[in-house]
């Protein structure tokens, strides 16, 4: 598929965004500011879903309660902030518990078989857990999600950047495990035979330490797990499959700092090795480009100098403090020329990263924090402007 020229291509030609970058970059809000564009700028329905254990989506939207249901965030309220939504706009936040739940009654071969695990106490101590669980849940979901047909834009807002790549080794991770010697040696007690005879030593101290009880619930749990094999092996598959689909997209966030930089850099190399497809890179809360202009630098030096004439002015005008105005000049002049010397080193590392991705979108640092839907679209309007 072509290359995006813009962030509202990507979201017009684009079933699924992962939104991916190092912690507290302000990669929620990007998500769903991403959200916010495609359901005012494209006629379709579009769910913004955050796999963060944080759970700082639902601050950012105004919602309380939200969870695995999908909530609908109604054209009243979007037109309470000056919102005109051409589409739809819905939220959900993995409830894993659930999530697993639902997705042992999906695969498990029959109700007896489900009703087994789901109340053995090893199944309800361990899900959390459990190979991984969080982030194999949330591929489950995704791809639950888009395979219901009802989308035409799924945004997800994915952990911080390392642990977002275990997000996306989970489903090979989840096959490796039913293939694997452990899960063989935890259920030979239960299957006899020559291995259940060679895990005897083993499983007779496992008891002594343990008790006959805890063993016998690891045994039923795996066992049970076990007979799910073909469900979960051929959804993880499908899951990678979808990764790598010409539909799907990433999206890297980061801030033009040099440990966020590093970071997302990282990641892209990850992408890229993994060959999915990088549809932006979007860095966050840049400084305005103006302030790496040389004219910044001379008018900050050229008010310095001046401080005490201006202050002389100013206070015959004002009936100001001469002495307390010039500090003030001098102190913001001295801030002036700090923060061309940020900005210039900024533009540089955009400058660096430019051939990273196949769009780089700068946003710049917004007035306050973004934490409600005002802000959101705020920001939604800076990205749809952005080439």
């Amino acid at each position: 598929m072509t290359a995006p020229s813009s962030v509202r291509r990507l979201v017009e030609t684009r079933e699924i965004l992962l939104c991916c970058g190092p912690g507290g970059v302000g990669k929620t809000t990007i998500a769903a500011s991403i959200a916010m564009l495609a359901a005012t700028t494209t006629p379709g329905r579009v769910l913004v879903l955050t796999i963060d254990p944080a759970k700082r989506l639902a601050d950012a939207l105004g919602l309380e309660g939200i969870g695995n249901d999908v909530v609908r965030i109604d054209d009243e309220t979007l037109a309470g902030v000056g919102a005109v939504p051409r589409g739809e706009l819905h939220c959900a936040m993995l409830d894993m518990k659930r999530s697993w739940d639902d997705l042992i009654r999906r695969h498990a071969p029959d109700a007896p078989t489900a009703r087994r695990i789901l109340s053995n106490p090893l199944y309800q101590n361990i899900t959390g857990r459990f190979v991984q669980s969080h982030d194999y849940i949330a591929m489950e979901r995704l791809h639950e999600l888009h395979a219901t047909g009802e989308w035409d834009l799924i945004v997800v807002d994915t952990p911080p950047t390392r642990n977002a790549l275990d997000f996306l080794d989970a489903p090979a991770r989840m096959e490796e495990f039913f293939s694997s010697r452990l899960l063989r040696w935890l259920i030979a007690p239960a299957r006899g035979g020559l291995l259940g005879l060679a895990a005897r030593p083993f499983t007779q101290i496992a008891d002594r330490i343990l008790g006959t009880q805890f063993l016998e619930d690891i045994t039923e749990f795996f066992l049970s797990l076990q007979s799910m094999y073909g469900g979960f092996v051929e959804r993880a598959r499908a899951v990678s499959r979808l990764l790598s689909d010409e539909r799907t997209s990433f999206v890297v966030v980061a801030t033009p700092e040099p440990t966020p930089l590093r970071e997302a850099d990282f990641f892209l190399k990850e992408l890229a090795s993994r060959r999915y497809e990088v549809g932006a890179l979007v860095l966050n809360r840049a400084l305005p480009s103006s302030l790496a202009l040389p004219a910044t630098e001379v008018a900050a030096e050229a008010m310095a100098a001046d401080a005490e004439e201006i202050s002389k002015v100013a206070a015959r005008e004002l009936d100001l403090d001469v002495e307390a105005a010039t500090r003030v000049l001098r102190t913001a002049a001295s801030a002036a020329r700090e923060w061309s010397v940020v900005a210039r080193r900024e533009a540089a590392a955009r400058e660096r990263m430019a051939s990273a991705a196949p769009l780089v979108v700068t946003v710049p640092s917004l007035d306050g924090e973004v934490g409600d839907l005002e802000g959101i679209l705020a920001l939604s309007g800076v990205l749809g402007s952005a080439a």
